[in-house]
């Protein structure tokens, strides 16, 4: 076979030197190796990657992304605070002795219904009855000395017209009568005292009411003025409510406000700012406001939890009410993901907050109704996401 011809490799033609020396500097063997065996990788390299090629799909459209939106709906303009509230009555006080002593007798407990002048509690009498029936022996010689007095007068004076008695002895009668008059007076007005303190003795209720508290036992010894009761006046009701220090700036005496109760299921009372602490309260930090109920009911009982919603003004322009889980923060500013109707994609839009609820945000400008925002899940998504706006699951979600 070598006669016939020779391999392939020898039929090739063979290099020049030169050429063989150039291929050799810019294509360098590696070492060990042949130049069929490195071009070998390269072409399965290829070969792999164009199977590869061939057995992929195309890629798929991207799917659009589920998000809970809505249509945004104008707001009716009028901003409307809500605090927890309680209902108390229009005049509560303590009810105590004017004088004091041991405790011998209740008649009341709290909780009962009571009628003016009814007696509620009773002190020992015994003092206040032996001061009375000195103040009444004190009162009787007085007007016995009056009339002693009295007579004496009348028949000086007689016999001073007719030049009888001196001039000085006059004098001298009229003054002891004097003396004798104001001593009268002074021991009726003891007298009235003493029948004072004896009816202080008993505890009266001043006005129809309810007793709300106990502060006093039997056989206990009181001072004049320490509390016995606490006593609620029948009649007008109102609603106190603890508001922040953040919010006491929008409350107004006269401001109207709608109270509900959860005692009382669909009823509804209209109210107004009575009075407004002029000092927070130093633990909580918070200002006392008292609401009016206008037209009292018997139904509002003592101590029921309240909501009270404070009534603002009507805004001269037109505002959006979104919930505040739908409020995004661009940095320091507000957005929200607005839903383009055009293409389903998200753009994050800055908006103007006119005021913060609990749970709700007053959107000023930036919106205009009709359109979808994002109201869940508003630090998953991006700008230019494709999405599916889908429904609230639950009605009360939905913006109002």
């Amino acid at each position: 076979m070598a006669s016939l011809g020779g391999s392939r490799r020898n039929r090739q033609r063979p290099h020049h030197p030169q050429e063989r020396l150039v291929i050799d500097q810019e294509f360098p063997k590696p070492r060990g190796l042949t130049w069929r065996h490195a071009w070998l990788p390269c072409a399965m390299a290829v070969s792999l990657a164009l199977l590869a090629g061939c057995g992929r799909k195309a890629p798929e459209a991207d799917a659009a992304f589920p998000v809970i939106a809505s249509p945004v709906q104008v707001a009716d303009g009028v901003t409307a605070d809500r605090f927890p509230g309680e209902v108390h009555a229009r005049y509560e006080m303590p009810l105590s002795f004017r004088v004091g002593g041991q405790l011998t007798a209740r008649y009341v407990n709290p909780g009962d219904a009571v009628k003016k002048g009814q007696p509620l509690a009773q002190l020992d009498p015994t003092d206040a009855s032996n001061q009375l029936a000195a103040a009444k022996a004190v009162l009787e010689a007085a007007e016995h000395r009056l009339v002693f007095a009295t007579q004496q007068r009348d028949r000086d004076e007689a016999q001073a017209r007719q030049n009888l008695i001196s001039q000085l002895q006059l004098e001298q009668t009229q003054d002891s009568y004097a003396s004798a008059l104001a001593a009268r007076d002074q021991a009726r007005q003891q007298f009235a005292l003493a029948q004072n303190q004896s009816r202080y003795t008993t505890l009266v209720a001043d006005h129809d009411g309810a007793i709300t508290s106990r502060q006093a036992e039997v056989g206990q010894v009181l001072a004049a003025g320490q509390q016995v009761f606490g006593f609620a006046w029948t009649g007008e009701r109102e609603v106190y409510l603890d508001i922040p220090e953040s919010r006491i700036d929008r409350v107004v005496n006269g401001q109207p406000a709608k109270i509900t109760l959860p005692a009382l299921p669909g009823q509804v009372f209209s109210a107004h700012v009575r009075e407004i602490a002029p000092a927070a309260d130093p633990q909580s930090r918070t200002y006392l406001v008292k609401l009016t109920i206008d037209q009292p009911s018997g139904a509002l009982q003592l101590g029921m939890t309240a909501d009270a919603a404070l009534q603002g003004t009507k805004s001269s322009h037109a505002t959006i009410r979104i919930p505040s889980t739908a409020l995004f923060h661009q940095g320091e500013h507000p957005a929200v993901w607005v839903v383009r109707p055009d293409d389903s994609t998200l753009e994050l839009r800055p908006v103007t907050v006119a005021r913060y609820g609990e749970s709700d945000v007053l959107i000023a400008d930036g919106l205009e109704p009709g359109e979808k925002v994002v109201m869940h899940g508003v630090h998953t998504v991006s700008t230019g996401e494709k999405v599916q706006p889908i429904a609230p699951p639950h009605p009360e979600d939905a913006p109002q």
